[in-house]
């Protein structure tokens, strides 16, 4: 736990008092989170933007640790960003969500408003339809998603933006087949299951996204045919995964897991600052020079 998370909660300014400060302060939250890049790419953001008092940190929090340490801001804090675990774990603590976030029971981003109250956001969902436009995906008759994960249902909720036709799904085992279907009724995606025994089918569909961990398709990269359609891998360091350079060799179209990162940053940025739009280009340059700088 962070040591803010044992600060004593601020309470409402007194009115005879002097103003609150501003909100200039923001962060990030989540385990394991040493190596988010979401702090590079806001702060990128911030300079770009001449945001010279805001500052973005990375707090290492668990499920257990986040009540105490929402509990300790005080009204300096403008928003957070939550990754695994604690997309879920979060929505009974804030004020309110978006019916975005509702949709697929998970909230990313927090932005404090100035009556106080915390209200949770997804911009998972809008980032990854971002990400694919970015790329000329603005459409597609139908798509598959390899794998079942929390990404997985971020995925369908995008999907169901864009996608005129069924998607199939490719997954391990009966249970994550079923939760599948049953993410697509309630997002309105037409979801057909498939075993992962078959995924390498996948790879003639016109969009593919990958939401599995490291390691998960690399056995798929021989299996890429010639020319292929638009692999979004969600991965991004190491980067290129096996499958994501075998898909450009074959001259198919590639979208990352840092263009994902980058758009869905840009909203967050967006929402916590008033400030839009976001400098995309300074974020990306950003995201990039970081993961040019890490070990191989």
């Amino acid at each position: 736990m962070s040591s803010l998370a044992s600060s004593e909660p601020t309470g409402p300014a007194d009115a005879s008092g002097p103003p609150p400060p501003a909100r200039t302060r923001a962060a990030v939250l989540g385990s394991p989170i040493a190596h988010s890049l979401s702090p590079v790419l806001h702060r990128a953001a911030y300079q770009a933007l001449g945001l010279r008092q805001w500052t973005y940190g990375r707090y290492e929090t668990d499920e257990r640790t986040l009540p105490g340490f929402l509990a300790g801001l005080g009204p300096e804090w403008a928003g957070l960003s939550l990754t695994m675990p604690l997309k879920r774990a979060v929505i009974p603590l804030v004020d309110a969500i978006s019916p975005t976030a509702a949709s697929v029971e998970a909230v990313n981003t927090v932005v404090f408003a100035e009556d106080g109250r915390k209200l949770g956001d997804n911009t998972d969902i809008p980032g990854m339809v971002a990400a694919l436009r970015e790329r000329g995906v603005e459409k597609t008759d139908h798509a598959a998603v390899l794998g079942a994960g929390a990404t997985a249902s971020s995925a369908l909720a995008a999907l169901a933006r864009i996608c005129g036709g069924e998607v199939t799904a490719y997954v391990r085992t009966p249970a994550r087949a079923a939760e599948m279907r049953g993410w697509g009724e309630r997002l309105g995606a037409g979801v057909r299951d498939a075993p992962w025994d078959a995924a390498a089918e996948a790879l003639r569909a016109p969009l593919v996204i990958a939401t599995t961990p490291a390691g998960a398709t690399d056995a798929l990269a021989a299996a890429v045919p010639d020319r292929p359609g638009v692999l979004f891998d969600v991965l991004y360091d190491p980067w290129p995964t096996p499958l994501a350079a075998a898909w450009a060799d074959r001259g198919g179209r590639v979208v990352s897991g840092l263009d994902l990162l980058i758009h869905q940053a840009v909203l967050q940025v967006e929402q916590m600052t008033g400030r839009a739009p976001a400098p995309l280009a300074a974020m990306r340059a950003a995201g990039e020079a970081a993961l040019a700088g890490r070990p191989g």
